[in-house]
This record gives structure tokens, C-alpha cells and sequence, in this order.
């Protein structure tokens, strides 16, 4: 069964993209943890990330990094967090999160709802970063 990952790369279901190439997406979570929170998929249907063949699973990491070093240089943070928690959603998929604190990254704290116009700011900005 296709997640909403794969219905988002489909096009099935609006996104705020920042980046995509023939093998991966970035956009942004709409119920982020701090501005900026990007997701970083494969589109490439695969539940658990490390069953994602090795090759794949190199390429994803240096995607997120490209993505996460352009993430740095537009929005105001210390540093940019990575998650992979895999339980909300069965596509594999790496968190970029910007943060100051420690805190910026517990994802059992309440998420921001985040406006539609502000997401489309800042997928922008990140977007023109890469």
C-alpha cells in the first residue's frame, strides 16, 4: 500500500518541496518542530532505512547533507539535527531539523502548525540555497 510519502512524490498530494532529483525528495514536515523542518525521502518505496541496499543508503545520506548545508546557510540556527525514527510513516525517511538546543530535536514535544504561506517562504529560500 503506497504511503503518503509516495502519494506526495507522486504529485498526488500538494507538498512545500525544496529539492528532488531522480532518486530522492526533500519537503518540508507541515507540522514541523522548528521553521525549517525537512524531510528527506527516498522515492523508492522502502518501509525500514536499513533495508535500503547500501548503495541507496550512502546516496540518501549525502542528499541530506546537501540539502541540510543549504538548510544552514538560510535559516537562523546553531546547527541542523538529524532524526530517523521510522514509525509514523512506512517509507523511510531522515528528519533535518534546525536547532539551538538540545530540546529543538524531542519529538514528544508539541509540533507548530505551520501556515501554508509560511512554508511556501521558506521551501523557497532553501530551495534557492541549493
Amino acid at each position: 500500500m503506497p504511503s503518503i510519502f509516495s502519494k506526495i512524490i507522486e504529485g498526488g498530494i500538494p507538498a512545500h518541496i525544496v529539492h528532488q532529483n531522480e532518486d530522492f525528495i526533500a519537503f518540508l514536515d507541515i507540522m514541523p518542530l522548528a521553521k525549517g523542518h525537512t524531510l528527506i525521502v527516498p522515492k523508492k518505496e522502502v518501509d525500514y532505512i536499513f533495508d535500503m541496499e547500501s548503495a541507496e543508503y550512502s546516496k540518501l545520506w549525502s542528499y541530506a547533507q546537501e540539502v541540510a548545508k543549504a538548510m544552514k546557510s538560510v535559516i537562523p540556527c546553531k546547527k541542523i539535527g538529524i532524526a530517523v525514527i521510522g514509525l509514523e510513516v512506512p517509507h523511510a525517511h531522515i528528519h533535518l531539523v534546525p536547532m539551538n538546543e538540545v530540546s529543538d530535536l524531542n519529538f514528544e514535544r508539541k509540533r507548530v502548525q505551520a501556515e501554508a504561506t509560511e512554508l511556501s517562504q521558506v521551501a523557497e529560500l532553501i530551495k534557492n540555497a541549493i
